[in-house]
């Protein structure tokens, strides 16, 4: 196979017309160009850095639809990126992947638990990337509000905020106030991974007493209520939850 050649900041499209413009932070040649010859072939704009510095000066610049950032970086490393892109008001909401070669439980809770959107462990098949970059970027940014007026309505479940309501197969089931906006926080976010840490936070919030596995014991509550739908909230071994996309 015959990849471009990638070069930092550099900006490739196809002759197509071009979708979502992606920043890749990848250190590795072999890697940036594999991505970034997959990302074109699927008519993304791709631009590259390949340290942590540059991308992050890029991405302020840019302002791109998504980053896919790895972890291992010279210098300003991945963590610090995100966080950085994270924590200001004019990169906040882009959504990030991170890139990984550890594959470690420890890389993904720092990352996730920083504002990343999502991970790939190296090595990743280049259609694993391309179809975790499209769910990204069709999920859209994170909603800070949990509960913010939707009615969400998924295979017989229904859950409304306003209403404090939750039906299954239209019958009312009871939930707490915490149970229901934790419920509600996950389906609002099908697909995307939280920590416990990003629920206690975003859900429960800073002023809860805050016990071991506090979570885990609320997701525990609201698995049994939701029956024969207790699937749809899915467990990330070592990471967290998540409600189901499929």
């Amino acid at each position: 196979m015959q990849f471009s050649t990638a070069t930092a900041g550099s900006l490739r499209m196809s002759s197509a017309k071009s979708r979502e413009k992606i920043i890749v932070i990848e250190d590795e040649d072999d890697i940036l160009e594999i991505i970034q010859y997959n990302l074109n072939r699927e008519s993304y704009q791709v631009l590259t850095a390949r340290d942590g510095e540059e991308g992050l000066a890029l991405v302020r610049r840019e302002a791109p639809h998504l980053v896919l950032l790895d972890l291992m970086l010279p210098g300003l490393d991945g963590l610090e990126v995100c966080r950085k892109l994270k924590t200001d008001p004019l990169t906040k909401s882009i959504p990030i992947i991170m890139v990984t070669a550890k594959g470690e439980e420890s890389d993904v809770v720092l990352g996730l638990g920083v504002g990343a959107d999502d991970y790939i462990t190296k090595p990743f098949s280049p259609r694993e990337m391309v179809a975790r970059v499209s769910a990204v970027l069709r999920r859209g940014p994170i909603k800070e509000e949990a509960g913010a007026g939707e009615r969400i309505v998924r295979e017989g479940l229904v859950v409304d905020s306003n209403r404090h309501e939750v039906l299954i197969e239209g019958k009312p089931i009871i939930f707490t106030a915490t149970e229901l906006r934790l419920l509600h926080f996950l389906a609002s976010h099908p697909g995307r991974v939280f920590t416990r840490d990003h629920l206690l936070s975003r859900v429960i919030g800073d002023d809860a007493i805050v016990i071991d596995r506090n979570i885990d014991v609320h997701i525990r509550a609201i698995r049994k209520k939701l029956g024969e739908h207790r699937n749809l909230v899915e467990t990330v071994r070592g990471v967290g939850y998540k409600f189901s996309d499929l």
